[in-house]
């Protein structure tokens, strides 16, 4: 009986010895700047106001929980447990840092597969405790882009309807220019029979005397040099 008292409590001292070892090992994976680990930090006061809710060991459970459900989403990652998620250097910011484990290989998981699944899930995440992109950051794992939004107006009708425009611009450009050139052509003769008209009606002076100008369509004939059958007139 003795014997057997003493192996039973050697037992329970090694198991407790081998869980203390356990929690430390699984502290020092959870420790921050560690390998595969991520920094989250929330601004839960800035996105609620009045409406902010404490963070404590219950949100941080809910963080859990949604990390191994974003990991549970990836391929041969489907066994993975809260237990698995590791939280470390939480601050009343409220800030921290974790890990998501594997056991049965008593590593950390790749933090590539852990940035894919977050950003599969972000959107899921975030509303899980009612923040954005901007109030819950991954530090170290890009935002989530949102999706295009489609435009109330189709881009073709868009499109036809700048280059009708261009066209309806053109034509009225041709039809104005024609227009200038028909009347620059109808103003052009009569400026010249203006022109004709005003030399033909001009008197010159000359000496003091008005001399009649020349005419210079019909012609004018000077009595002086007509000869003597010039002056007769003719039958």
């Amino acid at each position: 009986m003795l014997f057997h008292h003493y192996d039973s409590g050697s037992a329970a001292i090694m198991r407790r010895n081998s869980s203390i070892t356990q929690e430390h090992t699984r502290r020092s994976k959870a420790k921050a700047d560690a390998e595969n680990a991520f920094k989250v930090r929330l601004s839960i006061r800035t996105a609620l106001g009045d409406k902010a809710y404490a963070w404590d060991t219950n949100e941080e459970y809910l963080f859990k929980a949604m990390v191994a459900f974003s990991m549970r989403k990836v391929p041969n990652r489907e066994t993975t447990e809260i237990s698995h998620v590791l939280l470390c250097n939480v601050t009343q910011r409220v800030s921290f840092w974790f890990v998501v484990t594997d056991p049965s290989k008593n590593h950390t998981l790749p933090a590539v597969e852990i940035q894919s699944a977050i950003r599969m899930n972000r959107n899921r995440i975030n509303n899980a405790f009612f923040l954005n992109d901007q109030t819950l950051e991954f530090l170290k794992i890009p935002s989530t882009l949102a999706p295009p939004t489609d435009p109330s107006v189709p881009i073709w009708i868009i499109i036809f309807s700048v280059i009708f425009c261009i066209v309806i611009v053109a034509v009225l450009l041709l039809i104005l220019s024609g227009i200038r050139q028909r009347r620059r052509k109808s103003k052009g003769p009569s400026e010249v029979d203006d022109t004709e008209d005003k030399c033909e009606n001009m008197i010159t002076i000359e000496n003091g005397i008005p001399c009649d100008p020349l005419d210079m369509k019909g012609g004018h004939i000077n009595d002086a040099f007509m000869t003597e059958d010039e002056r007769l007139t003719p039958l």
